[in-house]
């Protein structure tokens, strides 16, 4: 039962260039992005070695195994940002012909390989990276690109069950879209201020600043949930807790309290049966590789222990509606 035991859940926000190209160009960022090809794999073993169940949360570009194909899976309308930038449909022409000749923009592979293992499941990241609180798209754009991300999923035989609202910009008139075409969990944003939905123009440097520094030392508290109100919500709002930083050489002396933070919101859950989420990007471990997985291994022996101790569990988004819905069942 899920009320009964301290609940650990992983989403993973998987886009490649889709998520970042209005902020670096390939060339630039090259090496975080090659670099999330290889930590997949690598991360799928952790997974398997400590029975870690986890939400793959997928740009629908990426799914396209060539440019034809992609072409042909565009949404009926296509949001209509005022700042233009925003948009990845000017750069469609730009993109390579399939994951081969450019790995940056398609992942077919890696998602064959996601689906393949167990307890592995696969969201939405929405369709082209959608910015739902920015001006100019709207609420029509929104569905047209929610429904290409189902269907681009389904030649893989998927079912989107769970949401991820690019950048955290999760828009409220927004949910019910989200349940009237299927989708029964989405991650809501941390319950602190520094977490308040914003698009990029609102986004301040002192709340930045603040997420960074509540990343080594506790400002913001626990973030922990507790089932009941996970429960209170349909599609449930499943909120994340915290973000995984990648490591960071000019931090590196800070490492420990960036451990300690996670452990001890870790065993703070288990201790009151709470739900705990950690979410990052697979890119955010592209660089410094080593050192990154390391780190998740320390969370994920520390969650070992919790486990043998005190019953915790690993579920992904999925497994927490199933788990919520059972017991409302029983």
């Amino acid at each position: 039962m899920i009320h009964e035991s301290g609940i650990l859940v992983i989403s993973l926000d998987f886009e490649l260039h889709w998520g970042v190209r209005d902020k670096r160009r390939v060339e630039d960022y090259r090496g975080n992005l090659l670099g999330a090809r290889t930590v997949i794999p690598r991360l799928l073993e952790l997974f398997t070695q400590y029975d870690i169940h986890a939400t793959w949360a997928i740009v629908g570009f990426l799914f396209f195994r060539n440019r034809c194909e992609l072409m042909r899976g565009l949404p009926t309308t296509i949001p209509q940002y005022t700042d233009r930038r925003l948009s990845p449909y000017d750069d469609l022409d730009a993109i390579g012909i399939d994951e081969q000749d450019d790995p940056f923009h398609y992942a077919s592979s890696l998602i064959t390989l996601i689906a393949s293992r167990p307890n592995q499941e696969i969201g939405s990241h929405s369709f082209s990276h959608y910015y739902c609180l920015e001006s100019g798209q709207t609420i029509e754009m929104f569905e047209s690109d929610l429904q290409a991300a189902i269907q681009a999923a389904k030649p893989y035989g998927l079912s989107l069950d769970s949401m991820v609202f690019p950048r955290n910009q999760v828009n409220d008139d927004y949910i019910p879209v989200c349940r009237a075409n299927g989708i029964k969990a989405f991650r809501g944003r941390p319950r602190s201020w520094t977490y308040a939905a914003r698009n990029q123009e609102e986004e301040s440097r002192w709340a930045r600043l603040l997420r960074l520094i509540d990343a080594y030392i506790n400002l913001s508290g626990h973030t922990c949930y507790s089932s009941a109100e996970i429960a209170a919500g349909c599609p449930c709002n499943i909120p994340g807790s915290r973000f995984v930083r990648p490591y960071s050489p000019r931090f590196r002396a800070l490492e420990p309290l960036r451990l300690h933070r996670i452990k001890s919101d870790l065993s703070y859950a288990a201790k009151n049966k709470q739900v705990y989420h950690l979410f990052w990007h697979p890119h955010n471990f592209g660089k410094d590789i080593d050192r990154n997985l390391a780190f998740l291994r320390s969370v994920l022996e520390h969650f070992q222990v919790l486990r043998h101790g005190y019953g915790m569990q690993s579920l992904n988004m999925r497994d927490v509606v199933a788990g919520l819905t059972q017991e409302i069942i029983d």
